[in-house]
């Protein structure tokens, strides 16, 4: 188990690291049980498999949640049977924040440090005209994990079909996330992702829109024979016309 020195960012991350397990095959693997508490209020503990999340604690519905996919374990909660992942995760979120408190008062109080957010916008899938889609704004090394994501079509506010992820931890100890917006592509359509975070002067806003005049691969190549095509024929035509002057 492991903490940060006074002189990294103010938090409590407790790590328990469990190396070279081999439960499911002869190659060793890496499981690993993090815990984090923070001077928002917020406390996020998880279990992982090879650095992807397989579980998660929701403490807010007393609950674990299973993200391992379906396909690989039928019922991934028999793996934990005899755990008790919920109930130690209780008492460590306790003792994760007693040793915040322990540091502020360690550290007498100094200011948290910070990461600004880095952020993206892209598609899920290959955009074609009336097509459902979705939009990913994916947010990434900030600190502290809190930050509002906001989106807007032609300038108008949006909030259906709007999500946000869980905040994810990085190895460098920041975080990221994902917020999505499902939408339909319709010409003349533009779309826009705003991030605000306390070390940031002002929001970010990252903007999409999509030209769809331009040809796509297929209709590239369509639109580059017909050219070639509508070419050659200019060209026959001027050698059939300077000829037919020529004949006269």
């Amino acid at each position: 188990m492991k903490t940060f020195s006074p002189d990294m960012k103010r938090s409590a991350l407790v790590i328990l690291m469990i190396n070279s397990i081999c439960a499911f095959s002869q190659i060793p693997h890496e499981i690993s049980y993090v815990l984090g508490c923070f001077e928002n209020g917020t406390t996020q503990a998880q279990y992982e498999f090879d650095a992807e999340e397989i579980l998660y604690m929701d403490f807010d519905r007393d609950e674990v949640v299973y993200t391992v996919p379906r396909f690989i374990v039928d019922d991934p909660s028999k793996m934990f049977d005899n755990i008790h992942v919920y109930e130690n995760a209780k008492k460590n979120k306790k003792t994760c924040l007693a040793i915040l408190e322990f540091c502020k008062v360690q550290e007498k109080n100094p200011p948290e440090q910070t990461e600004p957010p880095k952020s993206v916008l892209y598609t899920s899938q290959e955009v074609e005209l009336g097509v459902g889609n979705s939009l990913i704004c994916f947010v990434n090394h900030f600190y502290p994990p809190l930050i509002k994501v906001s989106w807007t079509r032609n300038g108008r506010p949006v909030s259906e079909g709007v999500s946000l992820s869980r905040y994810y931890p990085n190895k460098d100890q920041t975080f990221h996330q994902f917020s999505t917006l499902t939408f339909t592509p319709r010409e003349g359509d533009i779309y826009s992702c705003t991030v605000e975070h306390v070390t940031l002067d002002r929001p970010k806003t990252r903007i999409w829109e999509h030209n769809f005049s331009h040809c796509s691969l297929g209709a590239d190549i369509y639109c580059g024979v017909g050219l070639t095509v509508g070419l050659l024929g200019v060209a026959a035509g001027t050698f059939l016309l300077v000829k037919g002057h020529h004949g006269h």
